[in-house]
């Protein structure tokens, strides 16, 4: 996520919402330092040692190199910094430290913005790697000035729903390395485990044979995962139909569902939808559309879609299917997990390259035993899924 590695003197921002596992993945993170012979220092301003020592147990990152400091006076925390020379040292959280010569309470723009560059300074003077945790507002940026983001390095964001066990750890800004990578765990009883192959974990429990259900090919960063996309489709009771939905944006939906009533003739303008992604994940890009205009379109007309098939492509407001990028990703991850088939945009299609052919169009060809179907319009993919 860092680029290969942590640079000296970088300074490194965690961002998330509370309770979704940030400590953890730092205090692990930490704790394999720690066991590596290196020297660190975790400074805690929201709990107490005491506190940390029985996470640090149960995560088993205990150490004699890892040293916790309950500490919110930034002019203290600045002084142990200089008096240990610890290798990595980790503020949780920024929104907790303050210094004296400012009156504002911790947390306000002023202390935040004077206490992180203060911090920042004094790591990047030392060449010591700085790990500041950032809780998350409402609307889901950084508490705090937005200049905070400007003064580090790196910024990630540690995602997740509370009420599913994967979390995602996205980099939004990079100064060494890539924001195209994404991090993928499993919260568990002993803390956060990678999880080396999340497609096979995110559609391990897909029902079979059931309408409205279909597997997607959504890239989070470079690594394609593929996702399933649950919609149930029922005449409403109300005067105005209701469209739920979880997981994609509700605006993109409602655009797919106009489509499918203008372009193929559903008529679910008296129709309540509801739709989500399994496993608690946010789809944001387009190539997804697809995917959701056949979810919506199996349960509708109660069809099940053939369970060993992706689905993936863009959908424009004439109906049309556009190409996306790196198609021939997904379509290996797909062949990968032992699906037959895949719907994709026709002009992707062309281009991916197989081994064999068992036709002259792009209809029919193979890629390792997956069958390549391009469609170039929603009528077409609905002639192929249905």
């Amino acid at each position: 996520m860092l680029g290969g590695g942590i640079v000296s003197g970088s300074a490194i921002l965690v961002g998330g919402d509370p309770g979704i596992g940030k400590s953890t993945l730092l205090l692990e993170t930490m704790g394999k330092l720690a066991k590596a012979g290196e020297k660190v220092l975790y400074i805690t301003g929201e709990e107490s040692p005491k506190q940390i020592k029985m996470r640090a147990e149960r995560l088993d990152a205990s150490s004699e190199n890892l040293l916790v400091y309950a500490e919110i006076n930034l002019e203290r925390i600045l002084e142990s910094i200089r008096k240990i020379k610890p290798k990595a040292i980790v503020i949780d959280s920024i929104q907790t430290v303050y210094a004296q010569n400012l009156e504002s309470a911790p947390g306000s723009v002023s202390q935040i913005r004077e206490t992180a560059y203060q911090l920042i300074l004094t790591a990047k003077s030392m060449e010591v790697p700085l790990f500041l945790v950032g809780h998350v507002t409402k609307d889901g940026s950084i508490a705090g000035p937005k200049v905070l983001e400007h003064m580090v390095d790196t910024v990630l964001y540690f995602e997740g729903d509370k009420g599913h066990p994967f979390r995602l750890l996205r980099a939004v800004k990079n100064r060494y390395g890539s924001v195209m990578e994404i991090g993928v765990f499993e919260m568990k009883d002993m803390g956060l485990e990678e999880v080396s192959n999340p497609s096979a974990l995110f559609l391990a429990e897909r029902p079979e044979n059931a309408s409205g259900s279909v597997v997607v090919s959504s890239l989070e960063g470079t690594r394609p995962i593929l996702v399933e996309i649950q919609s149930l489709v029922c005449p409403t009771v109300f005067g105005m139909p209701r469209r739920t939905v979880v997981g994609i944006e509700a605006a993109r939906v409602s655009v797919l569902v106009a489509v499918l009533e203008k372009k193929i003739g559903m008529n679910l303008s008296s129709q309540d939808i509801f739709l989500k992604v399994a496993g608690g994940l946010k789809l944001e890009e387009p190539a997804v559309d697809l995917g959701v205009i056949a979810s919506i379109a199996s349960n509708y007309q109660d069809k099940p879609v053939n369970p060993k098939t992706v689905v993936f492509g863009e959908v424009g407001l004439a109906g049309e299917v556009r190409g996306i990028n790196q198609a021939e990703l997904r379509v290996k991850e797909a062949a990968s997990l032992g699906f037959e088939r895949c719907v994709l945009p026709k002009d992707n299609a062309k281009k991916i390259r197989s081994p064999r052919s068992a036709g002259s169009g792009v209809r029919g060809r193979i890629t390792q035993n997956l069958e390549i179907i391009g469609v170039s319009s929603v009528k077409e993919a609905m002639d192929v899924l249905f």
